[in-house]
């Protein structure tokens, strides 16, 4: 396998793309660019997969479609991505019964350039490996994963990331622990909490 360097780090600005769509709500076709997610103040998550009519696939957009209404409620929105062609997204949507509840966007990235823009392109399959990526509204790219093709992901960790990004973007002087859920306690860090990180957990969360 051959898979091309990314050439985007986290914390990095996400240069501006644009792609075909399959929009499943109004079962049509369409375009999309970051800029104009970025203009409505969105948390974009890019959701690559290797390709329609697969096995893995249907599973994990099954999955976020479970989570949709939650992370919209969070501010963001999702696009999956695969090098498929907006027709073949349109044929498997209305074949895979799995499939059924997706509305979010499937974006069709045939030449593989926002693959490639993410590292995720397989030259050798024409492929894109299961990269998930999270741009903040400012446009700064805040969390990456990639795992190979044989492995699904898991949308409620996503979700959970999400909540913490959203979270955070309005208390900046926080931080999330590991397993943080929305309600739980967060941290403050400073001088005083520098080896009593246990103590500062055990403290009662404010109402």
């Amino acid at each position: 396998m051959s898979e091309e360097k990314c050439c985007l780090s986290v914390g990095q600005s996400v240069p501006n793309f644009e792609m075909e769509v399959f929009d499943p709500k109004r079962n049509d076709f369409g375009k999309i660019s970051l800029e104009s997610l970025l203009k409505e103040k969105k948390w974009v998550i890019l959701y690559f997969y290797p390709a329609d009519f697969t096995f893995v696939c249907p599973t994990e957009l099954s999955d976020i479609a479970e989570k949709y209404d939650d992370l919209k409620k969070e501010g963001a929105e999702v696009i999956s991505v695969s090098t498929d062609t907006k027709f073949s997204h349109l044929a498997w949507k209305n074949s895979e019964k799995l499939l059924e509840n997706v509305k979010y966007l499937m974006g069709a990235d045939p030449t593989g350039n926002v693959s490639r823009l993410f590292g995720v392109y397989d030259a050798n399959t024409g492929l894109a490996l299961r990269g998930t990526f999270i741009i903040s509204p400012d446009g700064k790219l805040i969390s990456s994963e990639v795992n190979f093709y044989n492995v699904g992901r898991n949308a409620e960790e996503l979700a959970r990331k999400i909540s913490a990004n959203a979270y955070l973007s309005t208390h900046t002087d926080e931080v999330c622990p590991s397993g943080w859920n929305k309600g739980d306690k967060t941290l403050k860090p400073g001088p005083q909490m520098v080896g009593k990180v246990f103590e500062a957990l055990r403290e009662t969360v404010k109402k």
